[in-house]
């Protein structure tokens, strides 16, 4: 009798477990993300690259992007056609109250074509607000710098990349 029992507990498992796998399971699609950035108090990192968007050239001119409005302006004989014109943007934090000052450029940078050799400057860099903030413990902030593109009348076509240095000065 104790046989039965236990076989019958056993059908009745089988039984209960069949019929709970045959219920319909639907996942989200697209899969949900998860993510973030992790930054140590005391350092400054790249949100987003400075970025003059798309252009044409018929003559000399400038690109200028502002870093309080994030609105791109052209003179002479340059055209905007789109693209994803963007100040950089850079993340810091502080580990206890103090302040920062922060530096961009001074001095113009080159950038150069991709599989080329021709180049064009950039210049007078621009901060969004202040050089010099003050924080609170662990505090963080972010910070946009804006610049001017200067483009030669006869520019070849093409991407053109260059770096520049953004420094905080920590107490």
């Amino acid at each position: 009798m104790a046989m039965r029992r236990a076989l019958c507990l056993f059908l009745s498992g089988l039984l209960a477990a069949g019929t709970a796998e045959a219920q319909t399971r639907f996942s989200a699609i697209p899969r949900a993300k998860a993510g973030g950035a992790f930054i140590y108090p005391l350092t400054v990192v790249t949100k987003n690259n400075l970025d003059f968007g798309y252009i044409a050239v018929n003559g000399a001119g400038t690109v200028v992007v502002n870093p309080n409005t994030s609105v791109r302006s052209v003179t002479g004989g340059v055209l905007a056609l789109g693209g994803r014109p963007q100040p950089a943007t850079f993340l810091g934090a502080a580990r206890s109250a103090s302040v920062v000052i922060i530096r961009v450029p001074k001095s113009p940078i080159t950038i150069r074509r991709v599989g080329g050799t021709e180049t064009m400057t950039v210049q007078n860099f621009t901060l969004q607000g202040q050089d010099k903030r003050t924080l609170a413990r662990m505090e963080a902030f972010e910070f946009n710098v804006g610049a001017t593109l200067v483009v030669n009348a006869n520019q070849a076509e093409g991407v053109y990349t260059g770096e520049f240095d953004v420094t905080v000065q920590y107490p």
